[in-house]
């Protein structure tokens, strides 16, 4: 889009705006099956099977496939919905994020419990 996004420069973040919105609806609105226990159990029995019946990108699809969390908000994502993919595996938020980060669980939580990590990233400057 045509429009001046200065806050698209955050480094390190992706910023869930309309443009986002847009990529990402169908990878969201299956997310958002996943609320259906029937829709879980389909799921789980058959990921791929499950996945082609909604019009998403081959790419959204394998990042889901692979549980790559990253990839799943670069295409369009939102956390707020791919909770609930791992609400279905059984792992909770924090195992979840830790994963986007690189970090053990336990390193995660104990960085999150010290005050997170300073603004400038990775605890160089602020």
């Amino acid at each position: 889009m045509a429009l001046d996004k200065p806050y698209l420069d955050v480094p390190g973040t992706t910023v869930f705006d309309a443009d986002q919105s847009r990529k990402g609806y169908w990878l969201n609105q299956f997310c958002m099956s996943l609320m259906q226990p029937a829709n879980r159990e389909r799921f789980k029995s058959d990921e791929r099977v499950y996945l082609d019946e909604w019009p998403m990108s081959e790419e959204q699809k394998q990042a889901l496939l692979a549980r790559d969390l990253n990839r799943c908000i670069a295409l369009g994502g939102s956390i707020y919905f791919l909770v609930k993919v791992g609400a279905t595996d059984g792992v909770s938020v924090q195992k979840m994020v830790s994963t986007m980060t690189g970090m053990s669980e336990e390193a995660y939580r104990d960085m999150m419990l010290a005050g997170g990590r300073p603004p400038a990233g990775k605890g160089e400057g602020a």
